[in-house]
């Protein structure tokens, strides 16, 4: 995604339902974009959260949500899907017309979304990830047909300020980028508490085996992001034949580590549209 605040109408503000980590984050972004702080209202039933999000960012914020869509041009949805039923039908009758509704809960679809929000609604249905809370997020991103493309720029933008974004055409596909993006972080983490085990198990010292650990999965991630090389290329060349890497890539073979992932994803778009479908119609 290219952020510019080109892509912001001259009127109209950012309204952010839910002022939690994730909210924060792409406030914090917005702002550090040049994005003017009088440009974001904040709803969020709790008053620390509010008081907050008012003085780390000069930006106004009220106790319900139907105060802070009047004149919105994007309203962002960062509530729980169990609780995004209640929200939406409650924001319906105040909801402007001319305004893209953009969701970030995991599993609630796009015609839900507009059902709830009274129809002939503009949807966009976005899954981002937990590295968004340093600015390094992944987000994936589907629009209904009565997005324009005005507004898709606006959610870039918005979604932007905390990372890079991919469109998807069939949100059916929103499934699987929860699987890989959305709970990704997770892998790398259980990758690295496994690394560190193993490496102190076979006699390694636990401070040394976590900051090798961490450094690594930082050091990889740099690598397939900047270096312009696939994953199977990089892989290839620290791997050289007979040495230390290949017998470990080999017992992971053994182990059929592929089909491990490939299980590990199904099982978590599988839980993806179980959420949709438990939300309701």
């Amino acid at each position: 995604m290219n952020v510019s605040t080109s892509s912001l109408p001259s009127n109209g503000r950012i309204a952010f339902i839910g002022g939690g980590n994730m909210g924060r984050s792409l406030i914090g972004g917005l702002i550090s974009q040049g994005i003017a702080p009088q440009r974001i209202v904040v709803a969020d039933p709790l008053e620390a959260v509010r008081a907050g999000l008012a003085a780390d960012f000069s930006i106004a914020t009220v106790a319900t949500p139907a105060e802070a869509v009047r004149d919105a041009a994007l309203v962002l949805l960062a509530v729980k899907p169990q609780s995004m039923r209640e929200v939406c039908q409650a924001l319906a009758p105040e909801f402007p017309a001319d305004a893209v509704a953009v969701s970030i809960a995991a599993g609630i679809t796009v015609a839900q979304l507009d059902t709830w929000l009274g129809g002939e609604r503009a949807v966009v249905r976005a899954m981002p990830n937990t590295p968004a809370l340093l600015g390094a997020g992944a987000t994936g991103l589907f629009a209904n047909a009565r997005v324009d493309m005005a507004q898709r720029l606006l959610a870039d933008t918005v979604l932007g300020a905390v990372g890079i974004g991919v469109w998807v055409e069939d949100e059916a596909q929103m499934d699987i980028v929860t699987a890989l993006s959305g709970s990704g972080p997770a892998y790398v983490f259980l990758l690295a508490e496994a690394m560190q085990a193993a490496a102190m198990q076979l006699g390694l010292p636990e401070a040394a085996a976590r900051a090798l650990a961490t450094q690594t999965c930082l050091g990889a991630g740099r690598m397939l992001a900047e270096s312009g090389e696939d994953a199977g290329t990089l892989r290839s060349r620290v791997t050289s034949p007979g040495g230390t890497t290949q017998a470990a890539l080999e017992s992971f073979v053994a182990d059929d580590f592929n089909a491990i992932v490939l299980r590990a994803l199904q099982a978590a778009a599988q839980r993806g549209a179980q959420l949709s479908a438990q939300a309701g119609d």
